[in-house]
Order: C-alpha cells, then structure tokens, then sequence
C-alpha cells in the first residue's frame, strides 16, 4: 500500500459490547466455479475456503452447513478445509491468481492487502445492495472506509494471574491499576519466580500486539491517528512504552523475553514461574489440562491511574470475506449472513469455546464455567483493541517496532528515539 493511504482500523459496532480478532483464509484451485457455480438442477454451489473445521468437534461444523443448506434451497457448501499454515499458502496463492473461493476464512492481518489487490469483496457495498441490517455485527475490519471482513468468533485476550504466587507475595486481588501491576509483580519476583512474561521474539512478533500494544488500548488509547502511524509526540503510547521499560528495569519479566514467543510464554504460567500474563483465553483448557492443580484467574488489563472509560481488549478472531472473483456473491453472503444470524453464531461459538461476533449471541460455556463467565463480562464491558488488524503488513509492522523496541529494553536507545525509529520505518511500510 502506498504511503498516506487511509488505512482505516477496524470498526467497533455499538452493541451490548463489541469484540473481535484475526483468522487467516484459504482458497480453491478455482474460485466460485468458473461455470457460474450451477450444478445439476441449477443449485449453486459455494467454496467455503477455512481452517476452522479442524479446529472444531468432529462433524460439527458440517452440521451448520447442512443446517444452512436446508434453510437455503438451491444453495450447497463445499468445505476446503485445512490446517491454518497451508490455508495460508492457499489463500495468498489466489489473492494473487484471483482464484480465491467464494467464501474465506480471513486473517485480519492480511485484509489490507488483499483489498488494495482487489482480490476481496467491499462487503459495505454488498450489505447495502442485500438490504442487510449490520447493527448485530459486534465489529467489522475496514480498509478506507469499506467493511472487508466480519469477525465470526473472537478470542480475547485479558490477564491471567497465579493467585497462589500472588497471594504468598501478600497480594490479595489482580491488580486493575499500572501501579498496582508493577507493585504486584515485583512481589511476586524472587527465589525463581517472576512478576511478568514478555514474548518479543522477532520470528512471531505477535507479542508486540498482544502483550506492548495492549497497554495502550487497555486505557483507551490508540497507536494510530486517522489510520496512520502515530508512535511519536503520542503520550498514550509513550507512558505504556515508559511503564514496561520501569518493568523490565526492575527486573520484573522473566528472562529469555528477546527469543521467547507466545507458546514458551504459557510453559512458563503453566509451570507457576510467574505471577502474571496476558494471554488468549483459548490456552484456558490447555493449562488446565497441563497442570490441574495451578489457582489461576482472569480478569481486565490494567489500565492507567485515573482512566474510568471502557478498556481496550486484544483479540483475534475467525474473520470471514467473499471473493471478488466470485460469481455467486449473493448466495455467498447469505451464507455469512447465517453464520452471523444470532442463534448460528452462539452455537458457533459455543463448540469454539469463543466469544460471538453478533452482540446478541451468548455462548453456551459462559453459564456453565466461571472463568468464562468472568471473561465474557469482561468482553462486554470493553471494546475490541487491534489496530493492527486492517493494516498493510501487519506483522512486518510488528516486527519493526520490536527491533527498536528491544533496543530501547536492552539500552541502546532511548524509548523516546525507539519511538521515533519505529515511526519512520512505519510510515515507509503505509
């Protein structure tokens, strides 16, 4: 994308509460049957290209696409389905050969790309030529002012806290306050434990997202200023980047955090070596699983002393798009208009064990476990916070911002000239 281009950041639709996050798409050998997807009997048949289906309970999704297909006569679902990293391969492939399927699975990170290559559907403009009502959507992804991507389900992103460290430490609750973060990891820190777990690792620069940048959005702040970069002369981000470096300066984070990623970051909390991380609540069973036995709990991001607005939440989400070179793009968002239908996306949900895209949908899990339960009041009172979704290379942005990031931790520089590096080199990516 060219510089000075208005990406815009995903939107947050007013609602009980709006959350989303990032999946990733995948494509056919030929996108929306070159035919003009008629097959026998004049039906139209629709390539659902995901890796969601591996991820879910055997059977389970094919079941909804029967259920759709009932509900829509004249319309059938192929499912392509694989694991995320070949999805991946697949759907760059027919970004570029414009042989995508008539319905992705989206990774928010990509959005941007693919609409500057026109390789996915204005979705604005086919809700508007559909006559569909987007109120119910908790959250749609924009590139310059157009709807690209509809996170289906989402996957937060809040603190998990040891309370048995804690509580050794003298700490009674998770701390809601920065300083009371800080006040709390450096009582948890000593005799091989450890305050907080940062992964910066360059190869998987997500933990810039999910684990830096969240400080900022978890006090209502942003990192972008009309859709474009704005690391510098910002206090919102300064005063987060300035409070993790008084962190790492004490000693607080777990050592390794220079190499260390997302999965070496939940060994460590499931292992009870530190006191504190922010995590996806999808890891909630996994650490249950590895260790029964660990008293931990969940609750919001810290935010900065004083601010009393609603708390930013990283997220990311199973995203969903049409194809421009689909034939079929009317029988196409039908069938992202069921999946987004009320009771669709909380069966949806539920068997992902992951928050609706549609406001009015309530997961099963969330009556039925109490550290889901929490986490999904925490979901509805925030907002969804990942401005890198929607941007253009996302993940190189990431990866920029950690270099100069690592500088600043490790002493090379100020956070202040880490800022101003990162900044440049952003503005060349926009």
């Amino acid at each position: 994308m060219s510089k000075g281009a208005n990406v815009g950041r995903f939107i947050a639709v007013s609602g009980a509460a709006a959350l989303a996050l990032t999946g990733c798409s995948g494509t056919a050998d030929t996108g929306g049957a070159t035919d003009g997807g008629t097959g026998d009997g004049g039906e139209v048949t629709l390539e659902f290209s995901q890796w969601w289906e591996p991820e879910l309970p055997e059977g389970a999704f094919r079941e909804l696409m029967d259920q759709f297909e009932e509900e829509n006569p004249g319309i059938k679902v192929e499912l392509l389905s694989g694991p995320y990293a070949s999805t991946k391969e697949q759907v760059v492939a027919g970004a570029a050969a414009g042989t995508m399927s008539d319905v992705v699975g989206l990774d928010g990170a990509w959005v941007s790309d693919f609409a500057q290559q026109g390789a996915i559907a204005d979705l604005t403009a086919l809700m508007e030529e559909v006559g569909y009502d987007d109120s119910g959507l908790a959250s749609q992804v924009q590139v310059d002012d157009a709807t690209y991507m509809i996170p289906v389900v989402n996957f937060v992103y809040p603190m998990f806290t040891n309370d048995a460290l804690l509580a050794e430490a003298g700490v009674d609750a998770p701390p809601t306050t920065r300083d009371e973060f800080a006040d709390a990891a450096a009582a948890v820190t000593g005799d091989g434990a450890y305050g907080w777990v940062l992964p910066l690792s360059l190869e998987a620069p997500n933990g810039i997202q999910n684990d830096v940048m969240s400080w900022v959005w978890a006090s209502g702040g942003s990192m972008l200023d009309g859709g474009q970069p704005a690391l510098v002369d910002n206090p919102e981000v300064s005063s987060a980047m300035e409070f993790i470096q008084g962190l790492w300066d004490d000693g607080v984070v777990a050592p390794g955090a220079f190499t260390m990623k997302e999965q070496d970051k939940v060994e460590e909390f499931t292992n009870g070596r530190v006191g504190m991380m922010i995590d996806s609540l999808a890891h909630v069973n996994l650490i249950r699983e590895q260790n029964p036995d660990l008293d931990f709990s969940i609750s919001a991001i810290p935010a900065e002393e004083g601010y009393e607005g609603e708390r930013g939440i990283p997220y990311a989400s199973w995203g969903i798009g049409v194809a421009e070179n689909s034939e079929n793009k009317e029988e196409a968002f039908k069938l992202v208009e069921f999946l987004m239908s009320e009771e669709v996306n909380s069966e949806l949900s539920s068997i992902a064990n992951a928050f609706p895209g549609n406001v009015d949908s309530v997961p099963d899990f969330v009556e039925e476990d109490e550290l889901f339960g929490t986490a999904f009041e925490i979901y509805q009172s925030g907002f969804p916070a990942n401005e890198f979704t929607g941007l253009p290379v996302a993940e190189q942005l990431m990866r920029d911002f950690g270099e100069e990031f690592q500088r600043a931790l490790d002493g090379q520089q100020s956070m202040e000239e880490a800022l101003a590096a990162a900044q440049a080199t952003w503005e060349e990516e926009f």
